[in-house]
């Protein structure tokens, strides 16, 4: 018998089925309009400097992959919060969630002074990794601005994760959707230099990015501060003062998921700075087909938000019966959208590709599409295995199962996708195309392990170990 099970369990609305694909669904689709929200700030990014030329483009890859590994180890802090946070509410332990909240600020913010002097000497690092000067030289030109926003968006990160585990999502998507707004209009103005402001090119793209997480984070902060029902909780309060045992549980917890998150973010980065090695319009076409798959999966990522407080919860209250079934209802509800966007991709890969391009600027435009195409092909074809991977890896973050997930993905992504896209792309001479295939390899060993150690949770009495 689980652990859960030897406790009495607190009465739910509706321990049904239907009741738990409502519950995800309320849960779950704010989540998935804050990915949505916040994808959609990059792809007018990649957009709107993809008209200005496959350099430009390329060099904004490379740009914001560095950027992007630097805010991925700085997060899982913030992902560390969700299941303290989440457990401690279905409890109501106001102190408990007050206190993983102020050391989440704390871990997030140390880390962010610690790593942001990386992105400011960017040209040396992508130099040190064989790409070529000119693109690294204007990508370092677009870094020294935005890491600017590295601090204000690890700020969001944690105020993302304070508000889903209170179920109070909505504000971070309509925060974020203010911000995409202000994203359109400042690119508009500054990278093109439309009301009589400035052409500043790729640079403008990145004042308006600092502009853009700025402005979300202030209307999170005016909203956490004025919501009389999340005063109770004063997080802002004596916000100096440490906690050493609660920091010591984030720190713990959150080195692992940041692991596990880089493991996944630097093996697309790896794949990045491969295809770099190609060429210009091998890696224009990549940034693109990343950009495309990225939309896509944010509805899977933004599900497994709500995995992560869905187990969470479950936890918190004891419960062995609604963890199990809120599990099998997110999945299913992933795999569902998973299988039809593999069918979209498979469908209309010109289409959702030169979209991204301007064929009347862009000299370069057809040969990035054609290139992109079989790229987005070996895409569709790993849909499935990737959500399922980090929908697994959701759940077990929310009953704290953090090491072995950790290992389980540093040896897929690393120890097998890494080595066979290398393999094919280059002794093999598959090109870009191989370099996919070594990703979908990896993604699709990290999802059986994942998902496998979730299903046989109560074999390794993984619930006892979170209690």
């Amino acid at each position: 018998m689980s652990a859960l099970a030897e406790k009495p369990v607190p009465a739910q609305q509706d321990p049904s089925w239907p009741g738990h694909i409502r519950a995800t669904l309320k849960l779950g689709l704010p989540l998935i309009g804050v990915q949505l929200a916040q994808m959609a700030i990059h792809v007018t990014d990649t957009v709107m400097i993809g008209w200005l030329g496959a350099t430009e483009l390329a060099a904004s890859v490379l740009a914001t992959q560095l950027f992007f590994v630097i805010f991925i180890i700085c997060t899982g802090f913030a992902h560390a919060v969700v299941p303290l946070a989440s457990s401690a509410a279905a409890q109501e332990d106001v102190r408990g969630v007050r206190r993983a909240i102020r050391m989440g600020f704390w871990a997030v913010l140390a880390m962010a002074f610690v790593l942001a002097p990386l992105l400011w000497f960017s040209e040396a690092i992508l130099l040190a990794l064989w790409q070529k000067p000119d693109l690294s030289s204007l990508a370092q030109d677009y870094l020294r601005i935005a890491f600017l926003g590295l601090f204000p968006t690890v700020i969001v990160a944690v105020f993302r994760s304070y508000l889903a585990a209170l179920e109070r999502a909505g504000i971070v998507f309509w925060a974020t959707v203010s911000g995409v707004v202000l994203n359109v209009f400042l690119n508009w103005v500054l990278i093109f230099g439309n009301l009589g402001a400035p052409a500043l090119g790729i640079e403008g793209a990145a004042i308006a990015s600092v502009a853009t997480v700025s402005l979300t984070m202030l209307v999170l902060i005016i909203y956490a501060r004025a919501k009389e029902d999340l005063r109770r909780y004063g997080v802002f309060v004596r916000l100096w003062r440490p906690d050493w045992d609660a920091m010591r549980e984030i720190i713990r917890m959150g080195f692992a998921i940041s692991a596990a998150l880089l493991a996944e973010v630097g093996l697309f980065a790896a794949a990045s700075l491969m295809i770099g090695q190609l060429g210009t319009i091998p890696l224009a076409a990549h940034g693109i087909a990343l950009q495309v798959i990225s939309v896509v999966f944010m509805i899977p990522l933004g599900l497994s938000s709500a995995a992560t407080v869905r187990a969470g919860r479950a936890v918190g209250r004891r419960d062995a019966l609604g963890l199990g079934r809120a599990g099998a209802t997110v999945l299913l509800l992933a795999l569902g959208f998973a299988a039809a966007a593999a069918i979209v991709l498979w469908l209309i890969p010109v289409p959702l590709i030169g979209s991204f391009i301007d064929e009347a600027t862009n000299k370069d435009a057809a040969r990035i599409v054609a290139y992109g195409v079989p790229l987005l092909a070996v895409a569709a074809a790993f849909q499935i295995v990737d959500t399922l991977q980090v929908i697994s890896i959701g759940l077990l973050r929310g009953i704290k199962d953090i090491k072995v997930p950790m290992l389980m993905a540093v040896f897929s992504y690393w120890a097998v996708g890494v080595p066979i896209a290398w393999f094919l792309a280059f002794p093999a001479g598959m090109g870009g195309v191989g370099v996919w295939t070594g990703l979908a390899v990896g993604l699709g060993l990290s999802a059986l392990l994942l998902t496998g150690r979730f299903l046989m949770r109560d074999r390794f009495r993984l619930i006892a170990l979170s209690a």
